[in-house]
This record gives structure tokens, C-alpha cells and sequence, in this order.
């Protein structure tokens, strides 16, 4: 699909969609509960989709009620000697947070997904997969795990490759006969969403002890065993993640205002507010500091976006965005180039330089990547121009231009 949007300011007030990365949370911790459980505030991203059919595959029973789930939880550690075939599309949250669950009963299990998806790396549970004698098969669209997952003190986790890793973990330890900790090697990036998984384990009667050792340099998550969810009915928040993109508006000549965030929010995205407003102060680079956002690497293409529409910017911490939907950092180059903004892509540094923007000469592409379409509508309001592949951001706002529309946003639908 092809959206073409020309030159336009936004007005109103709209509320923020509901948190895409709690809502996965939230969904699991009731599947995996003994007795119903109430998850509200849902948008059925297909993200979320795929976590809702996983926990069916699972065993889980769930009605939908408009945006509110009605949740019966399953015993993943009960073998039922079938084969259960979990259908994560192209969701890296759906696949990285399921596959530890898939190894607490013995049953095999199998994880089909999208050719991309099967490119992101899995190694942390392969590495497990091995040391424990569970079989864990990678193929092109889809991967095989068979076998019990046993308590014990993981040591091997890089926190420099996905956050997802532990959060997985996260929730299938406590459902094991013993104690078991993760510990885990500095730097550990995306913290706010380990931080995250915590919270929503604890709405869910799961203890998680965190601390530092400082002697061995590593973040350390203790998790007893024999633990047992507890139902619960939870409403998912506003998404800052999404939000972004909305409030980056303004900075195109927009005036919008997003309600419906929790401003005691765990979502580390929140922090878009701070970097939009250090980026404005430090127009045309005239600040040495670069921006980290090895914390926040999905708010990386709507930061250039807002760099390019406020005179540049230099970011560090950016290495992770070549293992998201897209190679976000040269996607953005690559599209930005197209409206007059040139852009140095390191190895973990983004360099966004001052320029004038002006109207693309031919269409942009999305990227097949949800939030490189959205950084991209955000700088053409101000230019005009055409986006094709506009349709992936389904994955996480499936309303995302229906909502520019509400907002006067002048834009049109065609096919690529």
C-alpha cells in the first residue's frame, strides 16, 4: 500500500494507543495463570496477534471482547505428547519470549515465522539448548525446540544483544522445581524493558530479586522456584513507543497533544520528551554530547526524523538497530537522502547532519518496517510525498493513519 501525504499541519488532541510491549506482557502472564485473568485496553496490532495465538497453541483459552481478553491459563509444564505449533509471524518479542516456555514440558514445539524473522539472533537459547540437551533446530521459517529447560545460574547472557532474552527467561523460571538466576554481562542495554517484565511478573503474584554484583561486574536476577501466577485483571497503558511519533508532529509545524500516558510509566520510551527537547536546544550540532539510546533503540528512526527537522544530531548506542525489522540506522539514510538530509551511519554512532528538506522526487520506501513508515509521515507533513509498504504498521499501530486523518493530516491510500 502506498500512502501519500502532502504538505499539512496536525491539530487536536488524540490518546496514545495502548503499549504494544506491555500488552505481550500482560498476555502472558494470563496464559499462564491458573484461572481467568482480564487483559483491557488492547489494539490488535498483529504483534499482538501473534502472542494472543501462541498462548492458544499453548493451550490457553481466550475470548475477545472488543479490546478487553478474557484469559483461562494452561499449565506449560504439563506434557500433553502432541506437537504445538506456535505462529509468531514476523513478532521478535512472540518468538524470543515463548521459546523458554516451549521448554518446560518436553513436548516438541514449533515456531514458525516469517524468512526475516528467522534472521534475528537466537544464540542465548541456543547456547542453553546445548548445555542442557534440548533440541533446538533453526531452519528458514521456523525453529524446533524439544526438551525439559532445568534450573540453574545462567551465566553465558550477553546484555548487548536483546533484552528479550531475559524477559523470556524471565517468565518461564519461576515455573521450574528449583531456584535459578540470570547473570548477566555489563552493558545491559534496553533495561527499562527488563524492568518492564519485572513489574508485570510481580502484578502476577511472581517474585524477582534484582541487584548488582559489583565484585563480577554483572546484573543478577534471582528467580525462586515452584512459583505459581496468580490471575489478575490489568489494562494496558498508553505507548510511549508509539507516542513519539505522534508528539513529533509538533516539531513539523503541528500542534497535537497525546493524552492517556502514565507518567509513572516503567516504558524506558518515555524519555523521548527529554531527547526532543535536547535535540531542539542543540540545533545545527552546535552540542558536543552525543545521544545514547542504546536504552531506547526503537525511538532511533523518529530521533533522526526529529534531528533532521531541527538543524542534526549525533547519537551513540545505535549499534542494535540492524537487528530490528530493518537495518533501521541505513534505512533512515537511505531515506532521508531522498529529502535533502544526509546521514553517517558508524558502527554504533549515527550522525544526522543539518540540511534543508525538501519533497522526495519519487516515493519513499517503509523498510517493511513499522517505524521507519511512521518517522517518514512525520517529515512528510511538512514536505509532501508518498511512502510505499505503508501497510506494516499493522504490526504495532494498525490505526496509525486513520488517527493522522482524525487530526486533519491530508493524506490519500493507493497501491504500490
Amino acid at each position: 500500500m502506498r500512502v501519500t501525504i502532502r504538505p499539512c499541519a496536525a491539530h487536536g488532541v488524540i490518546t496514545a494507543p495502548p503499549s504494544k510491549s506491555m500488552a505481550h506482557r500482560l498476555l502472558i502472564c494470563a496464559g499462564l495463570c491458573v484461572g481467568e485473568s482480564i487483559v483491557r485496553n488492547l489494539s490488535y496490532s498483529k504483534d499482538i496477534k501473534a502472542t494472543i495465538a501462541c498462548l492458544r497453541a499453548l493451550g490457553a483459552e481466550i475470548r475477545l471482547d472488543g479490546n478487553t481478553a478474557y484469559i483461562r491459563g494452561t499449565d506449560v509444564t504439563k506434557p500433553t505428547g502432541k506437537t504445538a505449533i506456535l505462529p509468531c509471524h514476523e513478532s521478535g518479542s512472540t518468538l524470543r519470549f515463548f521459546i523458554p516456555l516451549c521448554m518446560l514440558n518436553g513436548d516438541e514445539h514449533v515456531l514458525t515465522g516469517s524468512a526475516y524473522l528467522m534472521t534475528r539472533p537466537l544464540s542465548v537459547y541456543e547456547q542453553i539448548a546445548a548445555e542442557q540437551n534440548i533440541r533446538f533446530e533453526k531452519h528458514a521459517d521456523r525453529v524446533i525446540v524439544e526438551g525439559k529447560l532445568k534450573s540453574d545460574v545462567f551465566t553465558h547472557i550477553p546484555g548487548n544483544v536483546s533484552s528479550q532474552f531475559i524477559s523470556g527467561l524471565l517468565f518461564a523460571l519461576p515455573l521450574l522445581r528449583g531456584e535459578s538466576a540470570l547473570s548477566v554481562m555489563t552493558p545491559v542495554e534496553s533495561m527499562p524493558y527488563i524492568e518492564m517484565t519485572c513489574q508485570t511478573l510481580r502484578e502476577f503474584g511472581i517474585s524477582v530479586e534484582q541487584f548488582f554484583d559489583h565484585e563480577n561486574s554483572r546484573f543478577i536476577w534471582r528467580v525462586p522456584g515452584g512459583e505459581a501466577y496468580t490471575p489478575a485483571d490489568v489494562t494496558v497503558e498508553g505507548d510511549y513507543s508509539n507516542a513519539a511519533f505522534l508528539e513529533a508532529l509538533n516539531l513539523a509545524g503541528s500542534q497535537v497533544t497525546v493524552a492517556g500516558l502514565n507518567e509513572d510509566s516503567a516504558q524506558g520510551d518515555m524519555i523521548y520528551k527529554f531527547l526532543y527537547k535536547k535535540i531542539k536546544e542543540a540545533g545545527n550540532m552546535g552540542s558536543s554530547e552525543p545521544i545514547d539510546i542504546a536504552d531506547c533503540p526503537d525511538l532511533g528512526p523518529v530521533l533522526f526524523a526529529v534531528a533532521a527537522l531541527c538543524g542534526g544530531g549525533r547519537f551513540i548506542g545505535t549499534r542494535r538497530l540492524k537487528l530490528k525489522e530493518s537495518d533501521r540506522a541505513a534505512a533512515m539514510r537511505e531515506e532521508l537522502s531522498q529529502l535533502g538530509i544526509t546521514v553517517e551511519v558508524g558502527e554504533n554512532t549515527v550522525i544526522v547532519h543539518p540540511g534543508t528538506l525538501h519533497a522526495p522526487t519519487q516515493p519513499l520506501s517503509g523498510h517493511n518496517d513499522h517505524r521507519i513508515v511512521m518517522a517518514l509521515s512525520v517529515l512528510l507533513t511538512k514536505v509532501g510525498g508518498s511512502i510505499e509498504g505503508a501497510e506494516t504498521v499493522a504490526k504495532s499501530y494498525p490505526d496509525f493513519f486513520e488517527r493522522l486523518s482524525d487530526l486533519g493530516v491530508d493524506l490519500s491510500y493507493g497501491m504500490d
